[in-house]
């Protein structure tokens, strides 16, 4: 069912019209002069308007183009007694969607105002997209939520109850931890699903252009804005809006954003006209936002506002049993992007790895397992690959120690591998613990090994550019860290 506005100042007219919508099962808004349409257009936000083309005071072309002002978008369908090339001319130049001539047929009607529904779903769809694919917008990288142990469980009953409802809800956890799945797994479980599912980063954008994302701005508002333009609480009227790192968000546009959740209305930059709008707010932090309202980077009014549905994300030290489930996962992920087939832990890889702390969580974990399922040579990966990657602070509990020296003592032996060929030698001086540079040393010339030698093969393998492998090389060499045919 679509929201139809009908402005014509004949009152039979408008109710003929209305009964014929009605039939078809949209809502009809009534307007009596193009003043009253206005004014109707900003309240009720209709999918389409049909209107009349001669009305005394303001006519239907001069509608068009107020309406214009307002939004772009929004199909308009004129109807005309004095049906003319050059009026339809000038109805499709200030944008009108199509005209109908008078007398017209209920059907003629009801075709019109659908075509013109179903055009102007298609132009918010696909704003919508090009909204979600912005860079303030693209996620950074997201999983599903994984995992079924006992702190995952609670925690999917808690975003379930919290979907069911409207509230404004606040997320907060360590980086990498997962916020943004969370927020997605709140609007999908959410009456608003069908609804856009918007995000921006606070921290991505500056003040000026963090306030155009987010409210819009009118064509000409500063320099450069050539044209209207929707902003994303716009875009996501009726859905949710995710604002990622709020603590970020300017001291200036925190009353704005403390406006829009008191009074669901706004502006766009360089308007007048106050819009109503409709959207779920989810936001998410990194760092302790009462400390900020203590520290007086934050209004506490707003945070007030924002903290009505807390969720605390927990850290993975916290939730090592789900580390096999994660790493089957992404495992899974890359195996489907490179048309492989996907890699497994052994089972001293899994208990190094829940040894851990995971200082960059989930996120770590992710990349970690993207590496490994590059560079491992098996189907298998152990322990002995994963170690060296973790910074050392993997626990001892499947005898790492004793690995870790094996796998040192077998870089040290490279010098005397004589199926090194054309990839060359390292020379590492290993005491039992892998510093972080001999490390990258180590994973670098095994690549290379692994390519016979060819730079970008390699490169690519470990994911950095060809320039960069040559100058690590070249450094390398002038230091006497590599023999010079490396």
């Amino acid at each position: 069912m679509a929201k139809i506005l009908v402005v014509d100042d004949k009152e039979m007219m408008r109710d003929s019209v209305a009964t014929i919508l009605g039939r078809r099962g949209h809502a009809v808004v009534s307007a009596a002069s193009g003043e009253m349409a206005i004014a109707k257009l900003v309240e009720k936000k209709p999918d389409a308007v049909v209107t009349d083309l001669q009305m005394p005071g303001m006519s239907g072309i001069q509608l068009l183009a107020e309406i214009r002002k307002i939004d772009e978008d929004l199909p308009v369908i004129l109807m005309t007694a004095y049906a003319t090339v050059a009026t339809a001319v000038e109805a499709m130049r200030e944008g009108a969607f199509d005209y109908v001539t008078k007398p017209f047929s209920g059907d003629e009607l009801a075709i019109a105002v659908d075509r013109a529904i179903e055009h102007g779903q298609l132009r918010k769809e696909n704003q919508v997209l090009r909204a979600a694919a912005a860079p303030a917008g693209r996620s950074s990288g997201h999983h599903d939520m994984v995992g079924s142990g006992p702190v995952m469980a609670d925690l999917r009953e808690r975003l379930v109850r919290i979907a069911d409802s409207h509230g404004t809800v606040m997320i907060s956890g360590e980086s990498g931890t997962g916020k943004e799945v969370a927020a997605r797994a709140i609007h999908a479980a959410s009456p608003r699903a069908d609804a856009p599912f918007l995000a921006i980063n606070c921290a991505a954008l500056s003040a000026s252009l963090l306030e155009s994302e987010l409210f819009g701005h009118e064509k000409g508002a500063f320099t450069g804005a050539d044209k209207l333009r929707k902003g994303r609480f716009e875009l996501a009227d009726g859905g949710t809006l995710l604002l990622d790192e709020i603590s970020e968000i300017p001291p200036e546009l925190q009353a704005k954003l403390l406006r829009v959740l008191q009074e669901r209305t706004f502006e766009r930059v360089g308007s007048s006209t106050t819009q109503n709008v409709d959207v779920r707010l989810i936001a998410t932090t990194n760092r302790d936002l009462s400390a900020e309202v203590d520290a007086g980077r934050f209004r506490g009014d707003l945070f007030f506002r924002l903290n009505v549905l807390p969720i605390q994300m927990p850290p993975l030290r916290e939730r090592t049993e789900d580390i096999e489930a994660l790493s089957a996962h992404f495992f899974q992920s890359v195996a489907a992007r490179e048309g492989r087939s996907p890699k497994r832990l052994a089972p001293d890889a899994v208990a190094v790895m829940r040894g851990y702390s995971w200082p960059g969580n989930v996120r770590e974990l992710q990349n970690i397992c993207e590496r490994a399922a590059v560079l491992a040579t098996s189907d298998e990966i152990s322990g002995s690959l994963i170690a060296p990657w973790l910074g050392g602070n993997a626990t001892a509990e499947a005898g790492m120690s004793g690995e870790r020296m094996g796998l040192a003592s077998s870089t040290t032996e490279l010098k005397s591998d004589s199926t090194a060929g054309t990839a060359g030698k390292v020379w590492l001086a290993c005491d039992g613990e892998l510093k972080l540079a001999d490390i990258e040393r180590e994973t670098i010339v095994a690549t290379l090994q692994r390519n016979d030698g060819h730079r970008q093969r390699s490169a690519r393998d470990l994911g950095i550019g060809v320039r960069t492998l040559g100058l690590k090389l070249k450094k390398w060499k002038e230091e006497r860290i590599v023999e010079a045919d490396l």
